[in-house]
């Protein structure tokens, strides 16, 4: 039990604390990217522009199958040899916009499949035009059904944000282990703190997206 009462200081909860914010401001950043990137691609690909959206398939569909980790590197130390270069906070929002955005395309075109053609057709025969309908009626209704799997998305790109440690971002999972790199005692200590803060932090998430499933149902 020492080892804990040493490595709780609070020169070390701070430097987590620090970690934590970095985590949540990627995740922020990059939650807010995607999901307006990821609902453009989703009503592309459900609305079936010839050619184009055979495309943007095509690219969500490799992107979904890809590693996230993958692009890391390559966002991180694979554009810098065509000139592009990053910060590692910019090249772990980037990397993490690019592979949401397919995930969360993929939801949105799920969710308004999941819709009754009806509520379409009852809004042409309203007088409604098809972006009307689209926008009034239809996507209101899926947005009902794509919350949770919207939320489920969310809490593992917080969880993803680990794996920016690769490429040195100061986030929580980074300065964890710069503390117990210091004394390896602290290993066990680090690990139940990280739990506890992922678990806070993916438990609120779960909480707001729960009553704002409620209020919009």
């Amino acid at each position: 039990m020492n080892s804990f009462a040493e490595a709780y200081t609070w020169i070390n909860f701070r430097f987590l604390l620090e970690g934590l914010w970095v985590t949540i401001e990627v995740s922020v950043v990059s939650i807010i990217l995607s999901s307006i990137v990821g609902l453009f691609l989703g009503i592309i690909r459900y609305i079936r522009y010839p050619v184009v959206s055979g495309v943007v398939g095509v690219i969500i569909d490799l992107i979904r199958n890809l590693p996230l980790l993958l692009l890391i590197f390559f966002t991180y130390f694979g554009l810098p040899k065509i000139g592009i270069r990053m910060e590692p906070l910019t090249a772990a929002i980037a990397a993490m916009t690019v592979f949401e955005s397919a995930m969360i395309a993929e939801i949105v075109r799920s969710g308004i499949l999941a819709v009754d053609t009806g509520q379409m057709e009852g809004a042409r025969a309203n007088g409604l035009t098809y972006w009307q309908g689209l926008r009034y009626i239809v996507l209101p209704q899926a947005l009902r059904k794509m919350i949770p799997p919207l939320v489920s998305q969310f809490i593992s790109l917080i969880k993803d944000t680990s794996l920016a440690t690769i490429i040195v971002l100061p986030e929580l999972m980074y300065r964890a282990q710069i503390i117990y790199g210091q004394n390896t005692r602290y290993m066990i200590p680090m690990f139940v703190a990280l739990a506890v803060l992922y678990f806070v932090v993916c438990y609120a998430l779960s909480l707001v997206a729960s009553r704002l499933e409620k209020r919009v149902g």
